[in-house]
């Protein structure tokens, strides 16, 4: 998520926790769209109260992927007030109306070289950004679990996973959104540039 969405989110959590947000269709949707695993929807509706609940989506937010924020927009059509203010807040940060990327290589699939490349630079980091890039916790131990003395390979598997989980939709643009969520230096994806 991007860390202005963040913000929003952060700047708004008392107002959304106490609407119930996490009453009614929200979490049913996200859980619909895939922005929320089924273990996530199961710990948010088993908390005690309804502020609680709304606690719980909101701190499961923010770490599933560049999209979340999209979505959880699209879900509050119970809340069209919240929606409003959302909008409101983002229309004045202009969130999302510029990209650092050239139009010619924001589509492009990276290569596994660049991939690799992109893992030496990642570091401890790595786990934060793959869960920008959307892939769970089960996937990100066993990246972790297969490869327990090598960073760089457990960067570089979880890399791999997200591309083939993505197919197409494994853009340089979605890698170039999820560093800037994770507050990852961007000389992480200009270095794998160079190679397209």
């Amino acid at each position: 998520m991007d860390p202005k969405h963040r913000d929003i989110l952060r700047s708004l959590r008392l107002d959304l926790c106490s609407e119930g947000i996490a009453e009614g269709l929200v979490p049913q949707y996200l859980f619909q769209e895939g922005v929320i695993t089924s273990e996530q929807l199961e710990d948010i509706t088993s908390q005690a109260t309804s502020q609680r609940r709304a606690m719980k989506l909101l701190d499961v937010l923010p770490t599933r992927g560049p999209k979340a924020f999209e979505v959880f927009l699209a879900s509050l059509s119970e809340f069209p007030w919240i929606h409003d203010k959302f909008e409101e807040l983002c229309k004045e940060s202009q969130i999302g109306k510029t990209s650092d990327l050239p139009n010619n290589i924001k589509d492009i699939c990276p290569s596994d070289k660049q991939l690799s490349l992109l893992a030496d630079h990642l570091g401890a980091e790595w786990e934060k950004v793959l869960g920008y890039l959307g892939l769970d916790h089960v996937d990100l131990y066993k990246c972790k679990a297969q490869h327990p003395y090598c960073v760089h390979s457990q960067a570089m598997e979880g890399l791999i996973k997200w591309k083939q989980q993505s197919g197409r939709k494994a853009t340089m643009q979605g890698l170039w959104e999820a560093l800037q969520a994770a507050d990852v230096h961007p000389s992480a994806l200009n270095a794998i540039l160079k190679l397209s």
